[in-house]
Parts: structure tokens; sequence; C-alpha cells
């Protein structure tokens, strides 16, 4: 990848459309932002990819916690194939145990699923117990592309040191800046070595409103700044 990676939440076709036009290089495509961000359907990927040829990296989650027994793993494994069929270029999971540890059993079954496709590691790890322990288990997993990631459970404002440690420690090829992610934090960020940057609330005016082009285009130029 040269230059900086620009990942646009879409819900529907419309935001694919709108983020492509924008200037995005790839999507997390997502259903029920109010739980934020489910498993869309397998119609909504295959309705993507007919009108849009960014990749889609699609998220697989049940519900709003970071848990997964083995009737969640079940469903997300079903959807995952049914998923791929529909044009999935990689997927969005990564969950933790009772404990807040990364549950490497249930993200290493999922990796299995979506196998030989790349995955992001999402901000479950914002929320581990042990933030470090918790990136030395997710680094050594395979076929990881990113790690979605604000560097704190309240979003990137507050976890800049955390994020630049991670780049510090050599993860900043990793890193996926998301999660209340501003046009202030990118030179910043940049300034830290990390080169991708994940937006949704912020090009467009609310979750029931679609992407604005217009917004993407500000964002493709501010993450491209040196």
């Amino acid at each position: 990848m040269t230059g900086s990676l620009l990942e646009v939440i879409a819900l529907n076709v419309r935001d694919a459309v709108a983020a492509e036009q924008g200037g995005a290089d790839r999507l997390e495509v997502v259903a029920d932002m109010a739980a934020d961000g489910l498993t869309p359907s397998p119609e909504t990927v295959a309705a993507i990819a007919a009108e849009c040829p960014l990749p889609q990296m699609v998220m697989l989650r049940c519900d709003a916690n970071f848990t997964a027994d083995t009737d969640v793993l079940d469903r997300l494994s079903r959807d995952a194939k049914e998923l791929k069929q529909a044009g999935a270029a990689g997927f969005v999971f990564g969950f933790l145990d009772g404990a807040g540890a990364v549950d490497l059993t249930a993200t290493e079954a999922l990796i299995h699923a979506v196998s030989p496709l790349p995955w992001t590691f999402h901000r479950a790890v914002d929320h581990a117990a042990d933030v470090q322990a918790a990136w030395r288990a997710v680094r050594l997993l395979p076929n990881l592309a990113t790690v979605l990631t604000s560097g704190a459970p309240t979003g990137v404002h507050d976890g800049l040191p955390v994020l630049k440690a991670r780049a510090d420690n050599g993860d900043g090829s990793i890193v996926l800046a998301g999660g209340g992610l501003r046009p202030a934090h990118v030179p910043v960020l940049l300034d830290y070595g990390i080169r991708a940057f994940h937006v949704g609330s912020a090009v467009r005016a609310s979750w029931s409103d679609p992407v604005e082009w217009r917004l993407v285009r500000q964002w493709r130029a501010l993450v491209e700044r040196d």
C-alpha cells in the first residue's frame, strides 16, 4: 500500500458508492450501528459488490458485546461462508473472554472459517483488561490485516498515548485508527507513523443519513498530508 488507507463504514449501496466517489480505499460493511455494528446480510454485500469495486471488510458480530460462545461461533462461521460467496474481501471480528483477555479459541475459530481472506481485529482490543497483553496476542494471529483501535474505549482523543506506544512498538503498520477520530487527530497520528484511518459518523450527518462523498473527499485529502 502506498500513501494512506481510508476505510469508510457503509450500511448499504448508497453509502458504498458515495465512499468510492469521495476517494475511500475500502469499506467496512455493517448493519445496526445502534449496536455499534453487527453482521450485515449477504444480500447487502452482494448488492454493494454489484455497484462498487471497493473491497468490503464485513463485520462478523451478533450483538453489542465482545464475547462468543459455541452457538455464536457456529452462526458466525455460517454467516462468513455466505458473505464470502456474496463478495466479501475480508472480515472484521475479535473476542474477549470473561476475564477481559483476547479469546484466542473463538478468534482462531473464525480465522479458520474466513481463511484465506484477511481480517481486522476490531475495537475489542481497546476494552481488554490488559491492553498490552491483548496486542501481543493479536499481532501474532495469521492473516491479520489491521487492528481497528482508538487506543481507549472512549475514543481516539483519550487513546493517543496508547496509539503512539503501539506505533513506537512496531505495530504502526497494522493500526487502523478509528472510533471518535477527528480531523485534528490525523496529523498527530501521521507523525506517529500510522497510515490507516477509519471513519463512520464523521462522513455523514447522522447514522440515519447517508455517507456524503464531499466529506469523504475532505478526509481523503487530510490523510494524505505529510
